[in-house]
């Protein structure tokens, strides 16, 4: 049981490490190649982190896929964040601010008013957004973002 649990976190390691590369994640092709596994093996470990929260799968998907490694988005969104010359998209305007957060790195921020559909450029220095008046607003609270999380 340690065994599975511990390939499962070098798989969830693995889906991290090649997002924060790639911009996007890895099929469970690609992982396996690179981890040296039998892809039964990672596809079930995709599963296992799918079931756990740990990633969020693509509904419906024939083959799992991951379409959220939070704070990333394998989907383009409206939350486009830039750091070091790299893009990546958010889920949303909290995973916006958790892009420069996980990578501790200044980023800048390409999103749009819900309200009015202004675009709007926030720019992250040194862990702090710099100026601005801006307000997210969720319209669930949190312990239901998992009933839809692709809507929400």
């Amino acid at each position: 049981m340690v065994d599975e649990l511990d390939f499962n976190q070098q798989v969830r390691n693995y889906i991290y490490s090649f997002t924060v590369e790639h911009t996007r994640p890895p099929t469970v092709a690609e992982a396996a190649q690179e981890l040296g596994a039998p892809p039964d093996r990672v596809r079930e470990a995709y599963l296992f982190l799918g079931e756990h929260h740990a990633v969020f799968l693509e509904p419906g998907a024939a083959e799992p896929r991951v379409r959220m490694a939070f704070p990333f988005s394998a989907i383009p969104t409206p939350f486009r964040v830039t750091v070091q010359g790299k893009t990546y998209f958010a889920n949303c305007a909290w995973d916006m601010l958790g892009i420069p957060a996980a990578l501790h790195q200044d980023a800048a921020i390409e999103a749009s008013c819900a309200d009015c559909g202004e675009p709007l450029t926030i720019h992250v220095r040194s862990a702090r957004v710099i100026a601005g008046d801006y307000v997210a607003h969720f319209l669930l609270p949190f312990r239901q973002w998992y009933a839809d999380l692709a809507d929400t």
